[in-house]
């Protein structure tokens, strides 16, 4: 047997896409707005972290 098959007989498998869609879009529409409303200045600090001369790893 296939799998599709199993999900034709649960009930009210129909609605798991929908919120999964509805998930994705409003955590990616988040992320967007708190990319646009963000502050250079933290957005270049967090940008340079990679680059930075910490020694706390000794």
């Amino acid at each position: 047997m296939k799998f599709k098959y199993y999900l034709e007989h649960i009930t009210g498998v129909s609605i798991y896409p929908m919120v999964s869609l509805l998930i994705f879009i409003v955590f990616f529409t988040a992320l967007t707005v708190w990319a646009l409303k963000a502050k250079k200045s933290y957005i270049t600090e967090v940008k340079n972290i990679p680059l930075g001369n910490n020694n706390d790893n000794n």
